[in-house]
Protein backbone atom coordinates (compact mmCIF):
# COMPACT_ATOMS: atom_id res chain seq x y z
CA UNK A 1 0.00 0.00 0.00
CA UNK A 2 1.38 3.42 -1.48
CA UNK A 3 1.82 6.10 2.17
CA UNK A 4 0.69 9.54 1.72
CA UNK A 5 2.86 11.40 0.93
CA UNK A 6 3.32 15.52 1.78
CA UNK A 7 5.69 17.92 1.04
CA UNK A 8 6.74 21.10 3.60
CA UNK A 9 7.58 24.33 2.40
CA UNK A 10 9.17 26.57 5.14
CA UNK A 11 12.43 28.25 4.84
CA UNK A 12 12.93 27.48 8.30
CA UNK A 13 15.01 24.42 8.67
CA UNK A 14 14.18 23.93 12.32
CA UNK A 15 10.49 24.08 11.84
CA UNK A 16 10.77 21.30 8.19
CA UNK A 17 12.98 19.27 10.44
CA UNK A 18 10.45 19.33 12.99
CA UNK A 19 7.58 18.91 11.43
CA UNK A 20 8.93 15.99 9.11
CA UNK A 21 9.57 13.53 12.16
CA UNK A 22 6.26 14.42 13.35
CA UNK A 23 4.74 13.06 10.22
CA UNK A 24 7.24 10.15 9.44
CA UNK A 25 5.93 8.97 12.87
CA UNK A 26 2.35 8.96 11.80
CA UNK A 27 3.83 7.21 8.56
CA UNK A 28 3.96 10.18 5.65
CA UNK A 29 5.95 10.09 3.23
CA UNK A 30 7.97 13.53 3.22
CA UNK A 31 9.43 15.86 0.52
CA UNK A 32 10.54 19.50 1.90
CA UNK A 33 11.49 22.47 0.20
CA UNK A 34 12.98 25.60 1.51
CA UNK A 35 10.83 28.45 -0.62
CA UNK A 36 7.84 28.24 -2.97
CA UNK A 37 9.76 28.41 -5.63
CA UNK A 38 11.53 25.37 -5.31
CA UNK A 39 7.96 23.85 -4.38
CA UNK A 40 7.06 24.31 -7.83
CA UNK A 41 9.89 22.33 -9.65
CA UNK A 42 8.83 19.56 -7.01
CA UNK A 43 5.42 19.28 -6.76
CA UNK A 44 3.62 16.62 -8.94
CA UNK A 45 0.18 14.61 -8.74
CA UNK A 46 1.92 12.33 -6.12
CA UNK A 47 1.62 14.32 -3.35
CA UNK A 48 -1.80 14.59 -1.21
CA UNK A 49 -1.17 17.39 0.61
CA UNK A 50 1.11 20.40 0.89
CA UNK A 51 2.13 22.71 4.27
CA UNK A 52 2.84 25.74 3.14
CA UNK A 53 4.63 28.92 4.94
CA UNK A 54 3.31 32.15 4.04
CA UNK A 55 6.29 34.63 4.24
CA UNK A 56 9.17 33.01 2.25
CA UNK A 57 11.85 34.29 0.46
CA UNK A 58 12.13 33.75 -3.38
CA UNK A 59 8.20 33.42 -3.54
CA UNK A 60 5.58 33.73 -0.65
CA UNK A 61 3.04 31.25 -0.25
CA UNK A 62 0.45 33.60 -1.32
CA UNK A 63 1.88 33.12 -5.01
CA UNK A 64 2.58 29.30 -4.20
CA UNK A 65 -0.17 28.68 -3.74
CA UNK A 66 -1.84 30.56 -6.60
CA UNK A 67 0.76 28.89 -8.89
CA UNK A 68 -0.16 25.21 -7.29
CA UNK A 69 -3.77 25.91 -8.02
CA UNK A 70 -3.21 26.14 -11.98
CA UNK A 71 -2.54 22.69 -11.95
CA UNK A 72 -3.11 20.84 -9.16
CA UNK A 73 -6.02 20.22 -6.75
CA UNK A 74 -4.33 18.83 -3.21
CA UNK A 75 -5.08 19.77 -0.08
CA UNK A 76 -2.94 23.10 0.91
CA UNK A 77 -2.06 24.03 4.42
CA UNK A 78 -1.30 27.20 5.27
CA UNK A 79 1.70 27.48 8.19
CA UNK A 80 1.89 30.93 9.08
CA UNK A 81 2.42 33.34 11.97
CA UNK A 82 0.24 35.38 10.98
CA UNK A 83 -2.82 35.75 12.88
CA UNK A 84 -5.23 38.57 11.17
CA UNK A 85 -8.47 37.69 10.17
CA UNK A 86 -7.78 39.01 6.25
CA UNK A 87 -4.69 37.18 6.20
CA UNK A 88 -6.78 33.80 6.61
CA UNK A 89 -9.43 35.28 4.01
CA UNK A 90 -6.60 36.08 1.61
CA UNK A 91 -4.84 32.53 2.17
CA UNK A 92 -8.33 30.92 1.55
CA UNK A 93 -9.23 32.69 -1.09
CA UNK A 94 -6.04 31.76 -2.84
CA UNK A 95 -7.28 28.17 -3.05
CA UNK A 96 -5.90 26.99 0.51
CA UNK A 97 -8.55 24.50 1.93
CA UNK A 98 -6.76 25.02 6.18
CA UNK A 99 -4.79 27.73 7.78
CA UNK A 100 -2.67 26.80 10.73
CA UNK A 101 -0.71 29.51 13.14
CA UNK A 102 2.63 29.45 14.48
CA UNK A 103 3.41 28.28 16.86
CA UNK A 104 0.96 25.55 16.11
CA UNK A 105 0.55 22.20 18.87
CA UNK A 106 1.85 19.15 17.00
CA UNK A 107 -2.03 16.93 17.81
CA UNK A 108 -3.58 19.75 16.12
CA UNK A 109 -1.01 19.73 13.05
CA UNK A 110 -1.85 15.74 12.62
CA UNK A 111 -5.46 16.12 13.15
CA UNK A 112 -5.66 18.71 10.31
CA UNK A 113 -3.82 16.70 7.94
CA UNK A 114 -5.70 13.70 8.17
CA UNK A 115 -8.96 15.46 8.15
CA UNK A 116 -7.75 17.01 4.59
CA UNK A 117 -6.21 14.01 2.94
CA UNK A 118 -9.43 12.10 4.57
CA UNK A 119 -11.75 14.95 2.98
CA UNK A 120 -9.48 15.14 -0.54
CA UNK A 121 -10.00 11.34 -0.53
CA UNK A 122 -13.77 10.96 -0.15
CA UNK A 123 -14.18 13.67 -2.82
CA UNK A 124 -11.89 12.03 -5.37
CA UNK A 125 -13.73 8.78 -4.82
CA UNK A 126 -17.32 10.19 -4.97
CA UNK A 127 -16.25 12.49 -8.24
CA UNK A 128 -15.27 8.82 -9.73
CA UNK A 129 -18.34 7.23 -8.72
CA UNK A 130 -20.09 9.76 -10.12
CA UNK A 131 -18.26 9.93 -13.72
CA UNK A 132 -18.44 5.74 -13.80
CA UNK A 133 -22.58 6.69 -13.97
CA UNK A 134 -21.90 8.73 -16.75
CA UNK A 135 -20.89 7.04 -20.57
CA UNK A 136 -19.52 9.53 -23.20
CA UNK A 137 -19.03 8.61 -26.72
CA UNK A 138 -18.19 11.74 -28.81
CA UNK A 139 -20.43 14.21 -27.95
CA UNK A 140 -22.90 11.34 -27.28
CA UNK A 141 -23.43 11.46 -23.36
CA UNK A 142 -25.40 8.88 -21.29
CA UNK A 143 -26.29 9.00 -17.64
CA UNK A 144 -26.92 5.79 -16.00
CA UNK A 145 -28.91 6.97 -13.27
CA UNK A 146 -31.24 9.25 -14.68
CA UNK A 147 -31.48 7.25 -17.57
CA UNK A 148 -31.01 10.84 -19.76
CA UNK A 149 -29.16 10.90 -23.38
CA UNK A 150 -27.63 13.97 -24.45
CA UNK A 151 -26.27 14.70 -27.57
CA UNK A 152 -23.93 18.15 -27.73
CA UNK A 153 -26.01 18.93 -24.72
CA UNK A 154 -28.94 18.77 -25.95
CA UNK A 155 -31.41 15.83 -24.62
CA UNK A 156 -32.78 12.72 -26.87
CA UNK A 157 -35.76 10.86 -25.24
CA UNK A 158 -34.95 7.24 -25.80
CA UNK A 159 -37.66 4.42 -24.87
CA UNK A 160 -36.55 2.10 -22.27
CA UNK A 161 -35.33 -0.84 -24.65
CA UNK A 162 -33.71 1.36 -27.10
CA UNK A 163 -31.80 2.36 -24.11
CA UNK A 164 -30.78 -0.18 -22.96
CA UNK A 165 -29.03 -0.92 -26.29
CA UNK A 166 -27.39 1.98 -26.33
CA UNK A 167 -26.26 1.43 -22.76
CA UNK A 168 -25.17 -2.20 -24.21
CA UNK A 169 -23.00 -1.29 -27.20
CA UNK A 170 -21.45 1.90 -25.21
CA UNK A 171 -20.43 -0.25 -22.36
CA UNK A 172 -18.74 -3.05 -24.96
CA UNK A 173 -16.78 -0.55 -26.86
CA UNK A 174 -15.29 -2.22 -30.09
CA UNK A 175 -17.17 -5.42 -29.40
CA UNK A 176 -19.45 -6.50 -32.27
CA UNK A 177 -23.09 -8.19 -30.91
CA UNK A 178 -24.87 -10.02 -33.42
CA UNK A 179 -28.89 -9.50 -33.57
CA UNK A 180 -29.29 -12.64 -31.27
CA UNK A 181 -27.01 -11.22 -28.26
CA UNK A 182 -28.42 -8.14 -28.71
CA UNK A 183 -32.04 -9.88 -28.01
CA UNK A 184 -30.81 -11.93 -25.41
CA UNK A 185 -29.18 -9.17 -23.58
CA UNK A 186 -31.77 -6.92 -24.01
CA UNK A 187 -34.82 -8.66 -23.60
CA UNK A 188 -33.61 -10.90 -21.24
CA UNK A 189 -34.77 -13.98 -23.25
CA UNK A 190 -33.57 -16.52 -26.39
CA UNK A 191 -33.67 -15.14 -30.03
CA UNK A 192 -37.28 -15.72 -30.85
CA UNK A 193 -38.28 -15.95 -34.65
CA UNK A 194 -39.29 -12.20 -34.77
CA UNK A 195 -35.73 -11.43 -33.22
CA UNK A 196 -34.40 -10.08 -36.37
CA UNK A 197 -36.72 -7.70 -37.05
CA UNK A 198 -37.31 -6.53 -33.86
CA UNK A 199 -34.02 -5.57 -33.14
CA UNK A 200 -33.58 -3.84 -36.64
CA UNK A 201 -36.25 -1.83 -35.79
CA UNK A 202 -35.06 -0.50 -32.39
CA UNK A 203 -31.82 0.06 -34.24
CA UNK A 204 -33.51 2.11 -36.87
CA UNK A 205 -35.54 4.39 -34.44
CA UNK A 206 -32.40 4.27 -32.26
CA UNK A 207 -30.13 5.70 -35.18
CA UNK A 208 -32.91 8.66 -36.02
CA UNK A 209 -32.22 10.15 -33.16
CA UNK A 210 -29.08 10.10 -31.97
CA UNK A 211 -27.21 9.76 -35.28
CA UNK A 212 -27.07 13.53 -36.82
CA UNK A 213 -27.36 11.22 -40.41
CA UNK A 214 -29.17 8.12 -40.17
CA UNK A 215 -27.98 6.90 -43.22
CA UNK A 216 -24.63 7.14 -42.55
CA UNK A 217 -24.13 6.56 -38.78
CA UNK A 218 -21.26 8.37 -36.60
CA UNK A 219 -22.18 5.78 -33.51
CA UNK A 220 -23.99 2.51 -34.14
CA UNK A 221 -21.56 1.01 -36.96
CA UNK A 222 -23.39 -1.84 -38.74
CA UNK A 223 -20.68 -4.41 -39.32
CA UNK A 224 -22.41 -7.16 -42.18
CA UNK A 225 -23.30 -10.51 -41.46
CA UNK A 226 -22.56 -9.86 -37.76
CA UNK A 227 -24.48 -7.31 -36.08
CA UNK A 228 -23.34 -3.90 -34.56
CA UNK A 229 -20.97 -2.19 -32.36
CA UNK A 230 -20.35 1.32 -31.14
CA UNK A 231 -16.15 2.11 -31.78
Amino acid sequence: MNREKILIVDDDLDIRNLIEIYLKNEGYEIVKAKNGKEALELIDDSFDLVLLDVMMPLMDGTTTCTEIRKNYNMPIIFLTAKTEDMDKVIGLTVGADDYITKPFNAIELIARIKANIRRYVDFNVAKREQLSKIITVNDLEINLDTHKVNRSNKEIYLTKTEFNILVLLTKNRGIVFSINKIYDRVWGEESLLNANNTVMVHIRKLREKIEVDPKNPKYIKTIWGVGYKIE
